[in-house]
C-alpha cells in the first residue's frame, strides 16, 4: 500500500531462474500489496523459484514482453497502481519507493524509471540500446513535445490511466506504446532516475544478440512512425 493506493508489481520473466528470487525478495512488501511473476514460456525453473520466493506465478505461453504484461493485467489481482520491472536483476527492486514517490501527487498518471538519468553500471546499457533509446525519445519529443530520456522497463502506471491507454502491443513495442499513447493523450508523466545493473543471470532477449537488438529497435521505431502517420491521415 502506498499513500492509500494498492500497489501490484508485475515481473515478466523468461528463463530467469538465477535472478528471479532475488528480484522478488528485494521488493518492499510494505509498499507492494502483491507480486506477480509471469512465466513467459521458460524452459528452466523460473516459475518454481518465483513461487518459492513468495510471488504469484501466471503462465503466458505466447512469448513477448507485452503479452506477459497483458496476462498479468487480465488475470492478476487488481490494484490502484501497477509497477513493472524486469526479472533479470538489471532493475533494482529496492528502488520501488523511488518509482512510486511521484504518485504522492494525485495528478501524476505514469512514472518512468530513467536509466539514462540514473546510475547505469558499465556494460549494463549497450551502445545500441543507448542509441535506440535516444532516437526514439527524440522522435517522441519532435512529434508530441514530450521530453522522455529513456524507455526503461522499471515503470508504474495508475489503473485509471491504463484503461485510457488501452495497451495492445504483444512484444518489444509495449514500452514505447505506453509512452507514445501517454504523450498523445496528454497524461502527466514523471521521470525518476533509477539504477541499471548488469543482468544477474541468463542472456538478454533484446540486447544479448544482434538479431534481438535489431528486432526490438525496428519494432520501437516503426511504432512511433505509425502512430504519427495515423494522425496525419
Amino acid at each position: 500500500m502506498f499513500h492509500n493506493s494498492s500497489v501490484g508489481v508485475i515481473i515478466p520473466a523468461l528463463n530467469e531462474e538465477g535472478a528471479i528470487a532475488a528480484v522478488v525478495n528485494g521488493i518492499d512488501c510494505s509498499l507492494a500489496d502483491w507480486i506477480v511473476v509471469v512465466d513467459n514460456g521458460s524452459t528452466d525453473e523460473t516459475a518454481k523459484e518465483a513461487t518459492k520466493a513468495g510471488a504469484m506465478v501466471l503462465v503466458e505461453r505466447r512469448r513477448g514482453y507485452g503479452s506477459a504484461c497483458l496476462k498479468a493485467l487480465d488475470d492478476g489481482p487488481g490494484a490502484d497502481i501497477y509497477v513493472f520491472l524486469d526479472g533479470d536483476g538489471s532493475d533494482d527492486p529496492a528502488e520501488l519507493d523511488r518509482v512510486l514517490d511521484p504518485f504522492k501527487l494525485e495528478a501524476v498518471d505514469v512514472v518512468i524509471g530513467s536509466r539514462v538519468r540514473g546510475n547505469a553500471e558499465h556494460g549494463a546499457l549497450t551502445p545500441v540500446q543507448r542509441f535506440g533509446n535516444a532516437l526514439a525519445c527524440f522522435l517522441v519529443r519532435s512529434f508530441w513535445g514530450v521530453n522522455y530520456t529513456d524507455l526503461g522497463p522499471f515503470r508504474a502506471v495508475r489503473a485509471r490511466s491504463l484503461q485510457m491507454l488501452n495497451m495492445k502491443e504483444p512484444d518489444f513495442g509495449w514500452t514505447i506504446e505506453l509512452q507514445v499513447k501517454a504523450a498523445r493523450l496528454g497524461l502527466h508523466v514523471a521521470e525518476v532516475p533509477v539504477s541499471c545493473r548488469v543482468r544477474q543471470a541468463g542472456k538478454s532477449k533484446v540486447s544479448g544478440t544482434l538479431t534481438g537488438s535489431a528486432r526490438a529497435g525496428w519494432r520501437i521505431l516503426t511504432y512511433v512512425l505509425r502512430a504519427k502517420l495515423s494522425e496525419l491521415r
